[in-house]
């Protein structure tokens, strides 16, 4: 069997491994660096950046923990950037040698599917590749959306791709989009030392079903603390670089009364309003791909599109499924077995979603209002950080983790944590509704003392109605 895989970001890479074990002949067609966006522009580049803010935001702090330190510490961008590149240097590095590992032959240019069976590829020397393919995985993610009357230049008016590349620290920084790129951004660089503005169109941050509204009322308090000014229910009119400024116009929502229109300027803005779709000039039309009216690739449960040959995951799929890249590496696993003749089925109830702003957001399963439209009669119960011993030391007592299960049974359908190392306790639950865990045998669990843990079991203890410390 010879599979095709066009993109090789953490979709495509692990496709590609998991149908070489499998006994394939995979080739993997990639126009950029391996890892894609993930990778070169977005997770792994926006966590170095996360990290150097956090050790800033301890340094700043540090005479709560009887430590004597310069409280003017600062972060050298040139530095950064290039810790940033050193590890992405790595981490290309060891995906090159997993693929070579397991026979997967790289095939480096762009991709185009000219006829069933067929995938015509320039390579960076300009010469032309066709390949056959028996099954083809399709893996081309997506690229930030711009607004249209805003183009990017990639100097003062900016995309995610932009931002981590900068030779120094904006003074000023607008970002539109108030989502979970635009709010980790705005986290990252007020830690880092910008005066940061966010706009957000909607009534509330993180705007999204799956985010409990607490979390977002609490994200909102904090980053006021943080000195981060928030805008909802606004959005930008107009932008143009001015020199070394951007010129703003924002108004309300819904206000069309270009009199009430607030002029602003910037040194940077940065656009996160969404992604854009790689689906076009890749030849989808020559083997009946459907993709809907924004781009977005149609694919079953089982990663299969309208050609029942092809294959599709990750980003290219859109918002109506989950764009994450372990979503994106799941998808690849069942796609790769279903070219092999398998009959996997992609679940995405309970797919962990991490939001790495401060303090960190993270969740599983339903919010309390989608179950409640979902008909389930809910019982859901939070404990704060503050009464944890191990939140008190750490200094990190803002946030809560809130449990909501399904009233008789007990079985946990949603898990909703704000607060320290967030991201990281969401394992649990998503285990947890994964193996239809109830709330009392989450209690019945013992978590180690002290632990950030503990206050799963202590938020299991309140929904049963016999809290200890929360």
């Amino acid at each position: 069997m010879q599979i095709a895989i066009l993109g090789a970001g953490p979709g495509g890479y692990v496709a590609a491994v998991r149908a070489a074990q499998m006994g394939a002949s995979v080739t993997l067609v990639e126009k950029g660096p391996l890892g894609g966006t993930c990778l070169n522009w977005g997770c792994i580049p926006s966590k170095v950046f996360k990290q150097s803010a956090d050790i800033l935001t301890s340094l700043r702090h540090a005479e709560e923990f009887a430590i004597s330190a310069a409280s003017d510490a600062r972060c050298d961008m040139p530095s950064l950037v290039a810790r940033k590149e050193r590890i992405i240097g790595i981490q290309a590095g060891g995906i090159a040698a997993l693929l070579k590992k397991h026979g997967v032959r790289v095939v480096t240019g762009k991709g185009r599917i000219s006829g069933l069976h067929r995938l015509q590829v320039r390579t960076a020397s300009g010469n032309e590749e066709e390949l056959a393919w028996d099954r083809l995985i399709l893996a081309t993610g997506s690229r930030p959306a711009a607004i249209p009357a805003v183009p990017f230049d990639g100097r003062q008016i900016l995309s995610s791709d932009h931002v981590f590349s900068l030779d120094r620290f904006p003074d000023s920084l607008t970002i539109v989009g108030g989502g979970v790129i635009g709010c980790e951004m705005a986290s990252i660089f007020a830690a880092l030392g910008s005066r940061v503005t966010l706009i957000e169109a909607m009534d509330r941050l993180l705007p999204l079903p799956s985010v409990d509204e607490e979390c977002s009322k609490l994200l909102a308090r904090e980053m006021k603390k943080q000195k981060i000014r928030v805008l909802t229910g606004t959005t930008i009119r107009s932008a143009a670089s001015a020199g070394d400024q951007v010129e703003l116009q924002i108004g309300k929502v819904g206000d069309s009364d270009t009199a009430g229109l607030q002029q602003e300027s910037c040194d940077k803005l940065l656009v996160c309003i969404g992604r854009t779709p790689n689906s076009s000039e890749i030849g989808l039309e020559a083997i009946g791909v459907e993709v809907d009216t924004r781009g977005w690739v149609l694919a079953d449960s089982l990663m299969r599109t309208s050609n029942p040959e092809v294959y599709a995951i990750g980003d290219i799929l859109g918002p109506d499924r989950i764009m994450l890249a372990h979503v994106a590496s799941a998808e690849g696993e069942i796609a790769a077995a279903n070219c092999l003749g398998e009959n996997q089925e992609m679940e995405y109830g309970c797919i962990p979603g991490a939001i790495f702003t401060q303090p960190e957001i993270a969740n599983v399963g339903l919010s309390e209002a989608e179950a409640i439209t979902r008909g389930y009669r809910v019982k859901a119960d939070s404990v704060l950080f503050r009464t944890l011993g191990k939140a008190q030391i750490l200094g990190e007592i803002a946030g809560f983790a809130k449990i909501v299960a399904e009233q008789g049974s007990g079985r946990i359908l949603g898990v909703h944590i704000a607060g320290p190392h967030a991201t990281d306790l969401i394992a649990e639950s998503v285990l947890a509704i994964r193996s239809k865990m109830t709330v009392r045998q989450l209690a019945e669990t013992i978590h180690a003392h002290p632990t950030l843990a503990e206050v799963m079991l202590e938020t299991a203890f309140k929904v049963l109605d016999r809290p200890l410390h929360g």
